[in-house]
């Protein structure tokens, strides 16, 4: 997997317990955080194998919660879309709970 972190183009390869958890788990290496998946629910959009699929995800910080969707052909383009905008939300929460901290307000994306 290849990010662009604060435009930063990191990249790694992980395993995992199916190709979800090793998306997720790559992300979790190339941005180290501490949030806690809660929810991750995958919907078929459109009928038939070129059918989209929308992935909502939601993770947990403290006491922060954010929600993340993306949709995609591709289940496995959505479900790091869909994490990455979660975690993208919480890093604009992290500011406004703390904006003395300085903490960059630029996204995380995958290329």
């Amino acid at each position: 997997m290849t990010l662009d972190v604060y435009g930063d183009v990191k990249k790694t390869i992980e395993t995992g317990d199916g190709p979800v958890d090793a998306i997720f788990k790559c992300i979790k290496k190339l941005f180290p955080h501490d949030v806690k998946l809660s929810l991750y629910q995958v919907h078929a959009v459109t009928e038939g194998t070129d059918a989209q699929a929308t992935v909502s995800v939601k993770i947990e910080e403290n006491d922060r919660t954010t929600v993340g969707q993306s949709a995609d052909t591709d289940t496995l383009v959505a479900s790091a879309n869909a994490y990455l905008n979660a975690l993208n939300k919480m890093l604009i929460k992290r500011e406004k709970k703390a904006p003395s901290q300085n903490i960059k307000h630029q996204k995380v994306k995958g290329i």
